[in-house]
């Protein structure tokens, strides 16, 4: 089946994503009784708190203050790791090449739809739109804050592939994530787990690496 539709993940694919790099330059060794900068960034990054962040069911000032009472860490402190983070996000270079490439080959009467389907706080997708105008290469795609739904959740992708006509078959999705990617194939998606963002243009199938 030809691919039509290539759907991209945000975080890790489209923009570096690392929350232990971001707890080690922020809190400078100090892990605040966890034994690593990776297992303090996995209990503010991955508890339930930032998942309902991400759904939106949360604003920032609620999450910030709930992960701080609950690390036993200062607001101010955890306030300055979260609210800059949709600025420092950067996109990933190699990645934003590949979109050009796609969107021109698009203009040029070939290639195919480019949409997003990412797991992104409000205020964090607000900003990324605002700073980055190669975000225009998407046709659209959806952020999980603005319809309070996540990833792994069947539903995201349902309400994607609803809104601009996707047929599964015929839809590659793209994300660093294995329950998200899993999700995907079970709609009957194609689907590509990319572990490395430098791999991803000789990973992807041959017509689109033309």
């Amino acid at each position: 089946m030809k691919i039509l539709n290539v759907v991209f993940d945000f975080g890790g694919v489209v923009f570096d994503w690392n929350p232990a790099a971001m707890v080690r330059s922020h809190f400078g060794g100090d892990w605040q009784g966890f034994d690593s900068a990776e297992a303090l960034g996995r209990a503010i990054f991955s508890h339930a708190d930032w998942l309902a962040f991400d759904r939106g069911e949360r604003s920032q000032d609620d999450v910030i203050a709930q992960t701080a009472q609950r690390l036993a860490i200062g607001q101010a402190q955890m306030h300055a790791l979260i609210a800059p983070i949709g600025a420092q996000l950067q996109p990933i270079a190699t990645t934003v090449q590949l979109l050009g490439d796609l969107q021109a080959r698009r203009k040029a009467g070939e290639g195919v739809r480019l949409l997003f389907l990412s797991n992104m706080p409000a205020p964090f997708a607000r900003t990324l739109e605002q700073r980055h105008a190669f975000l225009d290469c998407f046709e659209g795609g959806i952020f999980s804050a603005d319809v309070l739904l996540t990833k792994p959740q069947t539903e995201i992708y349902q309400l994607l592939a609803r809104r601009y006509q996707l047929e599964a078959a015929s839809t590659l999705f793209i994300d660093d994530h294995g329950p998200n990617v899993q999700a995907a194939a079970a709609l009957g998606w194609q689907t590509l787990h990319l572990t490395d963002p430098a791999l991803l243009r000789q990973q992807l199938p041959a017509q689109l690496r033309q």
